[in-house]
């Protein structure tokens, strides 16, 4: 079968139903390295942002810089409306595997003909990435995310049940592309013998790994309302040790003497 034949046998895509949509690649300025049981499986200085809408950025590879002689054909295969049609391989380095951990498409649509001949893997199914020789974490650092931590002297005041639970001068505000603007305050200027520590841990590629504790005030207690970063990422260096409050989940957030608007977010309840 023809590589016209086999993109006709494709269900239609959806561009007709959603023009807005967008799928397209942005070239990658940096190294990247994907390893798993100790083996580098891919290598490259030509991989791809597939940047598409409402998805966060996936990296693809050209699959001359990919391991083939790693990689096992599957039966397995997806269908994308806007893509098409994926095929997919399993990694197999020594006794490990990671079944069906990467992917490609083949005989991709028109509209995305430069993903021909590319390939992505399951981030959490490999053990280890790289962008030059610096580890990154749980998914691809979006180039458009920019991440500022500035000092404050403005007076910031966490509320809880009527109570001030952190009251700071010192404040580092973290300015996230997309997200509310944080408040990381020093540990002396929060009632940290309110606090419990948390079993919860969670990860940001921007950042680096939380952790967190719940919040005991007055016999009710508040779950995994704090975190902060005991070792951040290099960029984040600046919020190491400080103590972050969801303002989502709080009573009232004061600064400047000025009550916040309480952000929506996914984090807005536990």
């Amino acid at each position: 079968m023809s590589a016209n034949d086999q993109q006709s046998s494709q269900r239609p895509s959806l561009y007709d139903k959603h023009p807005g949509y967008d799928v397209h690649f942005e070239a990658c300025r940096k190294r990247l390295r994907v390893m798993f049981n100790d083996e580098v499986v891919a290598d490259s200085v030509q991989a791809q942002y597939l940047c598409e809408s409402s998805h966060i950025p996936v990296y693809y590879f050209p699959l001359s810089d990919v391991r083939q002689d790693l990689l096992i054909p599957t039966d397995n295969s997806t269908h994308c409306p806007f893509k098409g049609d994926a095929a997919y391989w399993t990694v197999k380095v020594g006794d490990r595997e990671a079944e069906n951990a990467v992917w490609t498409y083949p005989t991709p649509y028109p509209e995305t003909a430069e993903l021909k001949d590319y390939v992505a893997f399951y981030w959490d199914r490999m053990d280890h990435w790289f962008e030059e020789d610096e580890e990154v974490f749980v998914h691809a650092r979006d180039p458009r995310v920019r991440l500022d931590i500035l000092d404050s002297s403005r007076p910031v005041r966490i509320m809880v049940a009527g109570q001030a639970v952190a009251e700071s001068t010192r404040a580092r505000m973290l300015f996230e592309t997309g997200l509310p603007t944080r408040y990381y305050l020093p540990r002396e200027d929060v009632r940290t013998d309110l606090l419990q520590p948390s079993d919860r841990h969670s990860a940001c590629p921007y950042k680096g790994t939380a952790d967190y504790w719940h919040l005991n005030l007055d016999n009710e207690a508040y779950g995994d309302l704090v975190w902060s970063y005991p070792d951040p990422v290099a960029e984040a260096s600046r919020i190491k040790d400080y103590l972050c409050f969801f303002d989502e989940r709080v009573e009232a957030v004061f600064v400047d003497g000025m009550e916040m608007p309480r952000p929506v977010t996914k984090w807005s309840t536990k």
